[in-house]
């Protein structure tokens, strides 16, 4: 994949996310945190949206406690699909059918081969435009 993929995560995210990083090193751009220390997750999810808007055609992976809160934070900011999943099928539904360009995964809540599962499935999986255009551009539009 030639367009940049970041990857952030708060305290509760932090061991998911190292894991994914271990698997995808060489692909994944890591925002933080660096470590299990409490920080607050909505201004990692701010550094990866700030990063996104500078490179439109790249793509993020969110990752907390429940994922919630990220993908609140996230999909507050124009242009941001930020999808919410547990398993690989939502995962290539966000991407087919939203254009999601933001993964969010809930690190107390996934285990980690079902998580690399769905991060594969988000890089690789286009979206089908067709009949979901129309609705991604009425998101987009308000």
């Amino acid at each position: 994949m030639k367009n940049r993929v970041y990857i952030a995560s708060d305290h509760a995210g932090f061991e998911l996310k190292e894991e994914i990083l271990k698997v995808n090193k060489d692909l994944l751009l890591d925002l933080g945190t660096k470590n299990k220390d409490r920080v607050d997750y909505p201004d990692f999810a701010l550094t990866l949206v700030e990063n996104i808007k500078k490179d439109v055609e790249s793509k993020g992976i969110l990752i907390c406690g429940t994922g919630n809160g990220m993908a609140i934070a996230a999909n507050r900011h124009k242009n941001i699909r930020a999808g919410l999943v547990f398993n690989a099928e939502i995962t290539k539904l966000i991407r087919q059918h939203n254009d999601a360009n933001v993964l969010v995964l809930p690190g107390r809540f996934i285990d980690v081969q079902e998580a690399l599962k769905c991060v594969d499935i988000f890089l690789s999986t286009n979206f089908e435009a067709g009949r979901h255009k129309k609705r991604v551009d009425m998101i987009s539009e308000r």
